[in-house]
């Protein structure tokens, strides 16, 4: 629903003078940007109603001066009325400031600090606020304040530490300071110049003898002992965040319900202990049960509705044997299961809460698809309908408690498979940039996020009206406010069993594209984030974890952003189709930057064969993506041009045979091409090299394809093969042979 601020000729911006002064004045403020350089070079404004729309957005009231000066002050002076900044983020190897802001009748008077460390060790530091160094004064309700750099001279551990400063043992404030390395962990080998190549996987995609029409975590320990047997040192995941139970065709991996947790859909229910008492038997040998998993497994795309069915059926079936036997008394398993409890806190508590009450929304018959459309009493986690109904539905609440507790040793038990095979990173997992606007974690934080507002991108080559992406954006300032917990949290339990993570849309630790409910993502603006802290944030939790980070950095990417990510040890993304040089030629390999992850594709393109052979071009034709024939026309002919240029280039490097056609008009997409060309890449510079295996098993069709929703069944499509038979194939086993011996002979150079 559109607010009303934003509606008629109250919408935005009034013609006086003064007014645009106040708006820029709080757009300043807030860290909207109203000029960035686009994707095409080109310095760029952001319209001028988008400055009070996106205001609007972050909760001001832009409907007239007074309320704007009133809001300005008010920001003013909440800021000089709170004596300690909520959080800092410092590096190990700075000198530590921490501002303290006093009335002025208070600067003569002895303060102290008492800081509590990480490991719960304590310390004292006295001091006089008007023996340091005075930074600046105000006058807030006719009070002079002033605010002093107080110097620590203590050393201080890698970690999260607690300060509270006290004057005669009253206490006047609290901070948090989190003291960070200078970069990110990357592992010895890495450092050392080893080159690598893994495997990027859909894991839904994956088929195999004994799944139940989905990857699950037993196909992904699978994939892990297969892919190390041939050489390869990770497997990427796609998103394995938590979707919706009670709606499996929200399947989007980009749009999640909880980025904190997973999506139980990934559980081997056979792995599971009790999946052989009889109940749950007569669950799955059911004649109703057992037709609709041979329709799963043998369908061409992942059926969610019937994957759902499944496994909710028989997971509610084995729960129940499981809590009667483990969890009611003092039992290992009790004990493990409530410390993952514990753990998990508030975050887990009301994802289990949503997901039991959605269920029950929707067998009830009530409009259920996210909290918006929940009755008034169930629209916040913390109102006390919600307790209520946890309480009486206890056992169900704790059912989605004991999914997400299963889904982490399984995929911990995968992981663990990684470090048996000696895999340099392991698995490595993706991180989305945000969730969907229903979704839980939204429902248990509404003051982070703001719902009148979605990410996207603004205009590039790739996609001329902009993009947006549906996913409400976090608020920086209560992100600050809330001491960064969200974003810590975040980056924790997404490290959590792998060895590495990608960012995707990495960019959002500095700034996102803000759209506006009702605008089109061109009207959009862009909103900054802190990005010196977040990734100070990041390398603390990367060396916690011992996770490399990459960042997934395409699209409109401004240069100085690419070089603060070096420097904070994040590995840049490179797609070779996107390397391309003003005359139309493709970089080589050779000259991408060594702190990189390089890859052919990626899960937004079409497979090497589908790229070829102008598939998705076709496919875009067909479900009516391009508005005019000049405009695909067009698009093939750059096509044309690239994939000569790609033969040149191949060709140039002797990464394909001399045999192999030089001229496009004659050359087709085979096996000798495909192979050549993820060779070309194993050749480069970057530290790791991602591969797709949709490539080498030779599919032609997209897993997703940007900008569609109901025309293609998007993050359906399954792998051609079994997992079983991918490498008992002799053409396969070779490739990855002459990948290994390519990457060894770059780590060499």
């Amino acid at each position: 629903e559109i607010m009303p601020s934003l509606v008629g000729s109250e919408m935005c911006i009034r013609d006086s003078t003064m007014t645009q002064q106040l708006l820029q004045q709080l757009v300043e403020m807030r860290g909207i940007e109203t000029h960035y350089v686009d994707a095409w070079g080109n310095p760029t404004t952001i319209a001028e109603p988008s400055k009070a729309k996106l205001l609007n957005a972050l909760g001001y009231d832009t409907s007239s001066d007074e309320k704007i000066q009133s809001q300005i002050a008010q920001d003013v002076s909440s800021v000089w009325l709170s004596p300690l900044n909520p959080v800092q983020v410092v590096r190990a190897t700075e000198a530590i400031y921490l501002p303290v802001r006093l009335p002025i009748e208070l600067v003569n008077d002895e303060h102290v600090f008492e800081i509590t460390l990480e490991d719960g060790s304590q310390k004292q530091y006295p001091f006089t606020p008007v023996d340091q160094k005075m930074t600046s004064m105000a006058h807030i309700d006719e009070v002079e304040f002033h605010e002093y750099a107080v110097k620590l001279p203590l050393d201080f551990p890698l970690g999260y530490h607690n300060i509270v400063l006290k004057a005669d043992d009253d206490q006047l404030g609290t901070s948090r300071l989190i003291v960070a390395p200078e970069a990110c962990y990357s592992p010895n080998e890495i450092k050392d110049g080893k080159k690598i190549w893994g495997l990027s996987v859909q894991l839904y995609c994956v088929r195999s003898e004994n799944n139940w029409g989905i990857g699950d975590f037993s196909d992904l320990a699978k994939l892990i002992d297969n892919a190390a047997g041939v050489g390869a040192d990770f497997i990427g995941l796609n998103p394995i965040h938590a979707l919706y139970p009670a709606n499996p065709n929200a399947c989007s991996p980009y749009g999640p319900s909880s980025r904190r947790w997973l999506n139980y859909l990934y559980i081997d229910v056979t792995a599971v202990e009790g999946f052989d008492d009889k109940s749950v038997q007569d669950v799955v040998n059911a004649d109703d049960f057992v037709d609709t998993l041979k329709h799963a497994r043998d369908a061409e795309h992942v059926d969610y509705e019937a994957v759902a069915k499944l496994k909710l059926s028989a997971l509610y079936a084995l729960f129940n044997i499981y809590d009667k036997q483990f969890l009611r008394g003092k039992t290992p398993q009790n004990k493990a299961f409530n410390a993952f409890v514990e753990a998990g806190g508030e975050s887990l508590d009301m994802l289990a809460v949503y997901d039991a009450l959605q269920s029950k929304l929707k067998s009830d018959g009530k409009e259920s698809w996210g909290w918006p459309v929940f009755p008034k009493a169930y629209k916040d986690y913390h109102n006390s309908a919600v307790a209520k109904f946890k309480k009486d539905n206890a056992h169900d609440v704790k059912f989605y408690l004991f999914l997400q507790w299963i889904a982490a040793q399984q995929l911990d038990m995968a992981s663990s498979r990684a470090l048996d095979a000696n895999m340099t990173i392991g698995l490595y997992r993706d991180l989305a940039v945000g969730v969907s606007e229903g979704s839980a974690e939204i429902w248990g934080n509404k003051d982070l996020y703001c719902t009148d507002a979605s990410v996207g991108a603004p205009p590039d080559i790739l996609g001329p009206l902009g993009q947006n992406w549906g996913l409400p954006p976090m608020d920086p300032q209560k992100l600050y406010e809330q001491q960064y917990q969200p974003i810590i949290d975040l980056f924790a339990s997404n490290m959590a069993s792998s060895g590495s993570l990608r960012i995707d849309h990495v960019m959002a630790l500095l700034r996102l594209w803000w759209v506006c409910k009702g605008d089109s993502a061109k009207e959009g603006g862009y909103v900054y984030y802190p990005v010196d802290d977040l990734l100070g944030i990041l390398a603390l939790e990367s060396h916690r974890n011992e996770s490399l980070v990459i960042g997934e950095d395409l699209g409109t990417v401004p240069e100085e952003i690419r070089s603060k990510l070096a420097q904070n040890g994040v590995y840049s993304y490179r797609v070779f189709f996107f390397e391309q040089a003003e005359d139309g030629g493709f970089y080589s390999p050779s000259h991408y930057p060594e702190q990189s992850m390089s890859t052919l594709t990626t899960h937004d393109m079409p497979t090497l064969i589908g790229y070829w052979h102008c598939l998705d071009l076709e496919l875009g034709k067909e479900i009516g993506l391009y508005p005019t024939d000049d405009i695909l026309q067009t698009l093939y002919a750059d096509r044309h041009e690239n994939k000569q240029e790609i033969l040149n280039t191949l060709h140039g490097h002797h990464s394909i045979p001399e045999h192999v056609g030089h001229d496009v008009n004659v050359t087709g997409m085979n096996r000798e091409l495909n192979n050549g060309m993820q060779v070309h890449m194993a050749g480069g510079s970057s530290a790791l090299l991602s591969l797709q295996l949709e490539d080498w098993l030779e599919m032609d069709k997209p897993v997703n394809i940007p900008g569609t929703f109901n025309e293609y069944p998007n993050w359906r499509r399954k792998l051609t093969q079994n997992i079983e038979s991918i490498f008992e194939s002799h053409d396969i086993n070779a490739l990855a042979s002459k990948l290994t011996a390519a990457r060894k002979q770059a780590s060499n150079r």
